[in-house]
Protein backbone atom coordinates (compact mmCIF):
# COMPACT_ATOMS: atom_id res chain seq x y z
CA UNK A 1 0.00 0.00 0.00
CA UNK A 2 2.55 2.53 0.99
CA UNK A 3 4.80 1.70 -2.26
CA UNK A 4 1.55 2.43 -4.57
CA UNK A 5 0.53 5.44 -2.88
CA UNK A 6 4.10 6.78 -2.15
CA UNK A 7 3.91 6.04 -6.41
CA UNK A 8 0.88 7.80 -6.94
CA UNK A 9 2.02 10.60 -5.49
CA UNK A 10 5.54 10.98 -6.48
CA UNK A 11 3.90 10.31 -10.45
CA UNK A 12 1.22 12.72 -10.23
CA UNK A 13 3.47 15.67 -9.00
CA UNK A 14 6.18 14.82 -11.73
CA UNK A 15 3.69 14.49 -14.69
CA UNK A 16 1.75 17.77 -13.40
CA UNK A 17 5.15 19.54 -13.41
CA UNK A 18 6.29 18.78 -16.52
CA UNK A 19 2.89 19.31 -18.20
CA UNK A 20 2.56 23.08 -19.39
CA UNK A 21 -0.74 22.20 -20.40
CA UNK A 22 -1.94 21.65 -17.23
CA UNK A 23 -1.41 25.10 -15.69
CA UNK A 24 -0.37 27.30 -18.96
CA UNK A 25 -3.61 27.92 -20.03
CA UNK A 26 -5.35 29.06 -16.77
CA UNK A 27 -2.59 31.31 -15.79
CA UNK A 28 -2.34 33.41 -19.27
CA UNK A 29 -6.10 33.51 -19.86
CA UNK A 30 -7.17 34.20 -16.18
CA UNK A 31 -4.60 37.26 -16.71
CA UNK A 32 -5.55 38.41 -20.01
CA UNK A 33 -9.35 38.06 -18.73
CA UNK A 34 -8.41 39.57 -15.27
CA UNK A 35 -10.21 36.99 -13.76
CA UNK A 36 -10.23 37.14 -9.77
CA UNK A 37 -8.20 34.54 -7.99
CA UNK A 38 -11.12 32.94 -6.58
CA UNK A 39 -12.93 32.20 -10.84
CA UNK A 40 -8.81 31.25 -11.55
CA UNK A 41 -8.98 28.70 -8.36
CA UNK A 42 -12.32 27.39 -9.45
CA UNK A 43 -12.01 27.10 -13.42
CA UNK A 44 -8.32 24.78 -12.49
CA UNK A 45 -10.15 22.96 -10.34
CA UNK A 46 -12.88 21.84 -12.53
CA UNK A 47 -10.81 21.37 -15.19
CA UNK A 48 -8.21 19.20 -13.23
CA UNK A 49 -11.37 16.74 -11.66
CA UNK A 50 -12.60 16.51 -15.18
CA UNK A 51 -9.00 15.58 -16.74
CA UNK A 52 -8.47 12.54 -13.58
CA UNK A 53 -11.69 11.77 -13.62
CA UNK A 54 -12.06 10.61 -17.33
CA UNK A 55 -8.77 8.47 -16.80
CA UNK A 56 -9.86 7.19 -13.82
CA UNK A 57 -13.15 6.13 -15.15
CA UNK A 58 -11.73 4.86 -18.23
CA UNK A 59 -9.06 2.61 -16.09
CA UNK A 60 -12.16 1.44 -13.81
CA UNK A 61 -14.06 0.11 -16.93
CA UNK A 62 -10.81 -1.46 -18.71
CA UNK A 63 -10.77 -3.73 -15.30
CA UNK A 64 -13.87 -4.21 -15.00
CA UNK A 65 -14.30 -5.89 -18.83
CA UNK A 66 -10.63 -7.05 -18.78
CA UNK A 67 -9.57 -4.78 -21.54
CA UNK A 68 -5.83 -5.10 -22.05
CA UNK A 69 -3.24 -2.77 -20.68
CA UNK A 70 -1.47 -2.31 -23.96
CA UNK A 71 -5.37 -1.18 -25.45
CA UNK A 72 -6.16 1.62 -22.86
CA UNK A 73 -2.41 2.64 -22.73
CA UNK A 74 -3.12 2.85 -26.76
CA UNK A 75 -6.55 4.61 -26.68
CA UNK A 76 -4.77 7.35 -23.88
CA UNK A 77 -2.08 7.89 -26.11
CA UNK A 78 -4.88 8.64 -28.72
CA UNK A 79 -6.88 10.97 -26.65
CA UNK A 80 -3.92 12.42 -25.85
CA UNK A 81 -3.17 13.62 -29.16
CA UNK A 82 -6.65 14.58 -29.88
CA UNK A 83 -6.33 17.26 -26.29
CA UNK A 84 -2.75 18.41 -28.32
CA UNK A 85 -4.28 19.30 -31.28
CA UNK A 86 -7.73 21.07 -29.81
CA UNK A 87 -5.15 22.58 -27.27
CA UNK A 88 -3.56 24.05 -30.54
CA UNK A 89 -6.60 25.21 -32.44
CA UNK A 90 -8.30 27.12 -29.16
CA UNK A 91 -4.65 28.98 -28.94
CA UNK A 92 -4.61 29.98 -32.35
CA UNK A 93 -8.00 31.29 -32.21
CA UNK A 94 -7.49 33.14 -29.40
CA UNK A 95 -4.62 34.10 -30.46
CA UNK A 96 -6.17 35.56 -33.47
CA UNK A 97 -8.77 36.85 -32.15
CA UNK A 98 -6.35 38.72 -29.40
CA UNK A 99 -4.28 40.39 -32.45
CA UNK A 100 -7.91 41.57 -33.73
CA UNK A 101 -9.17 42.96 -30.56
CA UNK A 102 -5.58 44.84 -29.92
CA UNK A 103 -5.41 46.25 -33.31
CA UNK A 104 -9.41 47.45 -33.08
CA UNK A 105 -8.51 48.94 -29.76
CA UNK A 106 -5.14 50.71 -30.66
CA UNK A 107 -5.19 54.43 -28.43
CA UNK A 108 -6.00 57.02 -31.02
CA UNK A 109 -6.38 61.01 -30.03
CA UNK A 110 -8.88 63.25 -31.05
CA UNK A 111 -8.32 67.13 -31.72
CA UNK A 112 -11.23 69.69 -30.61
CA UNK A 113 -11.50 73.22 -31.48
CA UNK A 114 -13.57 75.78 -29.71
CA UNK A 115 -14.71 78.61 -30.84
CA UNK A 116 -13.33 80.80 -28.71
CA UNK A 117 -9.97 79.65 -30.03
CA UNK A 118 -8.90 76.89 -27.64
CA UNK A 119 -8.22 73.50 -28.74
CA UNK A 120 -7.10 70.66 -26.91
CA UNK A 121 -7.36 66.62 -27.31
CA UNK A 122 -7.95 63.29 -25.75
CA UNK A 123 -6.81 59.89 -26.60
CA UNK A 124 -9.58 56.84 -26.30
CA UNK A 125 -10.18 53.78 -27.59
CA UNK A 126 -13.31 51.85 -29.16
CA UNK A 127 -13.44 48.85 -26.82
CA UNK A 128 -16.57 49.45 -24.91
CA UNK A 129 -18.06 49.58 -28.49
CA UNK A 130 -17.41 45.53 -28.50
CA UNK A 131 -17.28 44.72 -24.46
CA UNK A 132 -20.79 42.24 -25.72
CA UNK A 133 -18.47 40.23 -27.56
CA UNK A 134 -15.93 39.82 -24.43
CA UNK A 135 -19.19 39.11 -22.33
CA UNK A 136 -19.98 35.92 -24.53
CA UNK A 137 -15.73 34.86 -24.15
CA UNK A 138 -16.07 35.43 -20.62
CA UNK A 139 -19.07 32.57 -20.51
CA UNK A 140 -17.61 30.05 -23.16
CA UNK A 141 -13.83 30.13 -22.35
CA UNK A 142 -14.28 27.97 -18.84
CA UNK A 143 -16.06 25.54 -20.31
CA UNK A 144 -13.94 25.26 -23.97
CA UNK A 145 -11.12 24.74 -21.19
CA UNK A 146 -12.81 21.93 -19.50
CA UNK A 147 -13.69 19.88 -22.66
CA UNK A 148 -10.15 19.79 -23.78
CA UNK A 149 -9.02 18.79 -19.86
CA UNK A 150 -11.69 16.12 -20.49
CA UNK A 151 -9.89 14.53 -23.58
CA UNK A 152 -6.54 15.05 -22.04
CA UNK A 153 -5.32 11.80 -20.52
CA UNK A 154 -3.33 11.20 -17.33
CA UNK A 155 -1.39 8.43 -18.92
CA UNK A 156 0.46 7.29 -15.71
CA UNK A 157 -2.69 6.61 -13.79
CA UNK A 158 -3.54 3.57 -15.74
CA UNK A 159 -0.83 1.48 -15.40
CA UNK A 160 -0.91 2.28 -11.56
CA UNK A 161 -4.14 1.13 -11.42
CA UNK A 162 -3.77 -2.20 -12.83
CA UNK A 163 -1.03 -3.31 -10.93
CA UNK A 164 -3.55 -3.86 -7.54
CA UNK A 165 -6.32 -4.48 -9.96
CA UNK A 166 -4.47 -7.91 -11.01
CA UNK A 167 -3.93 -8.49 -7.20
CA UNK A 168 -7.48 -8.10 -6.44
CA UNK A 169 -6.47 -5.60 -4.00
CA UNK A 170 -9.38 -2.95 -4.17
CA UNK A 171 -9.22 -1.00 -1.18
CA UNK A 172 -5.25 -0.16 -2.63
CA UNK A 173 -6.98 0.49 -6.26
CA UNK A 174 -9.07 3.19 -4.75
CA UNK A 175 -6.60 4.69 -2.73
CA UNK A 176 -4.05 5.35 -6.12
CA UNK A 177 -7.09 6.66 -7.78
CA UNK A 178 -7.74 9.06 -4.70
CA UNK A 179 -4.20 9.99 -4.30
CA UNK A 180 -3.38 10.41 -7.87
CA UNK A 181 -6.38 12.32 -8.37
CA UNK A 182 -5.60 14.70 -5.46
CA UNK A 183 -2.01 15.43 -6.10
CA UNK A 184 -2.55 16.44 -9.54
CA UNK A 185 -5.55 19.01 -9.14
CA UNK A 186 -3.85 20.33 -6.18
CA UNK A 187 -0.47 20.44 -7.91
CA UNK A 188 -2.36 22.48 -10.71
CA UNK A 189 -4.18 24.48 -7.92
CA UNK A 190 -0.83 25.49 -6.37
CA UNK A 191 1.55 26.75 -9.85
CA UNK A 192 -1.78 28.83 -10.89
CA UNK A 193 -2.09 29.94 -7.36
CA UNK A 194 1.91 30.86 -7.57
CA UNK A 195 2.13 32.24 -10.90
CA UNK A 196 -1.15 34.36 -10.25
CA UNK A 197 0.19 35.97 -7.34
CA UNK A 198 3.23 36.35 -8.66
CA UNK A 199 3.17 37.71 -12.43
CA UNK A 200 1.98 40.45 -11.14
CA UNK A 201 5.29 41.49 -10.60
CA UNK A 202 6.42 41.47 -13.88
CA UNK A 203 6.34 44.96 -15.38
CA UNK A 204 3.71 43.95 -18.26
CA UNK A 205 1.32 47.10 -17.84
CA UNK A 206 2.80 48.05 -21.06
CA UNK A 207 1.29 45.03 -22.57
CA UNK A 208 -2.37 44.86 -21.63
CA UNK A 209 -3.53 45.15 -24.79
CA UNK A 210 -2.00 42.59 -26.23
CA UNK A 211 -2.36 39.56 -23.38
CA UNK A 212 -5.24 38.41 -25.19
CA UNK A 213 -2.79 37.63 -28.47
CA UNK A 214 -0.11 36.71 -25.68
CA UNK A 215 -2.34 34.25 -24.04
CA UNK A 216 -3.18 32.67 -27.25
CA UNK A 217 -0.03 32.38 -29.02
CA UNK A 218 1.48 30.76 -25.55
CA UNK A 219 -1.26 28.15 -25.44
CA UNK A 220 -0.86 27.37 -29.01
CA UNK A 221 2.70 26.66 -27.95
CA UNK A 222 2.27 24.60 -25.47
CA UNK A 223 -0.02 22.51 -27.67
CA UNK A 224 2.72 22.41 -30.15
CA UNK A 225 5.03 21.48 -26.85
CA UNK A 226 3.18 18.44 -26.45
CA UNK A 227 2.62 16.99 -29.91
CA UNK A 228 6.29 17.44 -30.84
CA UNK A 229 7.98 17.27 -27.80
CA UNK A 230 6.18 14.96 -25.84
CA UNK A 231 5.49 16.83 -22.78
Amino acid sequence: MSILVISAVTIAFTHTLMGPDHYLPFIMISKAKKWSLNKTMYVTALCGVGHVLSSVVLGFLGIAFGIALSHLTWFEAFRGNIAAWLLIAFGLVYFLWGVNRAWRNKPHTHLHFHSDGTTHSHTHTHFNDHTHVHEKSENITPWILFLIFVFGPCEPLIPLLMYPAAQQHWTELVMVAITFSIVTIATMGAIVFLFYKGIDFLPLHKLDRFTHAIAGFTIMLAGLAIVFWGL
